[in-house]
């Protein structure tokens, strides 16, 4: 069995973060290990180290191009890295996600400021292909948001019916909008790059 000096380290960086850089490669030809350092906001070297883990889940590979073995430092991400991150054909103007985000903004200024509203946001942040202005196609919009149950200092839900309550006030702000795809706020999506929403 290998000491602990002899295994190689666990990047620093979720499972999710990274599959939340996969699914924002869709629709681009190649990518470099810089992309993905700079798009999680992680070392080269701990990108190296993602890179490795994700080709061995055979999330991505080495790009070719006809006649060349390998494009140095180019990485495509597999049809099993778009599938497991959730990718999908980007379909939408950036235009219309960014507005999309804007009545969104709108949308947790008016909850918070109404009393009667179950839950207070605390946190909500966009990740996406939308926030690289090379791509005039994008998916919809991911959005992390934390709720906090009015009159509660913890952000955790204290019963199923708190869950289910919950989930209903999401899929409210959410405004049956194809463009934006909603999901409880976690730590790892603030520290890629992201926006703000609050």
């Amino acid at each position: 069995m290998p000491s602990p000096r002899q295994r190689p380290a666990l990047p620093s960086l979720s499972a999710e973060a990274a599959l939340s850089f996969l699914k924002d490669t869709k629709g681009t030809l190649a990518w470099s290990a810089r992309d993905l350092a700079d798009t999680l906001k992680i070392s080269r070297a701990e990108a190296r180290q993602a890179l490795a883990f994700l080709q061995a889940q055979g999330y991505v590979q080495l790009a070719h191009q006809k006649g060349v073995p390998r494009v140095a430092g180019r990485w495509i991400t597999t049809p099993a890295g778009e599938t497991v991150s959730g990718a999908k054909p980007p379909r939408f103007a950036r235009e219309s996600v960014e507005q999309a985000l804007t009545a969104l903004k709108d949308r947790i200024k008016k909850s918070d400021k109404n009393p009667r509203a179950p839950f207070r946001i605390t946190d909500a942040v966009a990740l996406g292909d939308f926030l690289f202005p090379d791509r005039a196609r994008v998916q919809s919009a991911d959005v992390g948001i934390r709720l906090v149950r009015r009159g509660a200092s913890s952000s955790e839900p204290r019963s199923a019916s708190d869950a289910q309550v919950g989930r209903k006030f999401l899929r409210d702000l959410r405004a049956r909008s194809a463009l934006l795809t909603i999901h409880h706020y976690a730590d790892w999506m603030r520290q890629r790059c992201h926006r703000d929403l609050l």
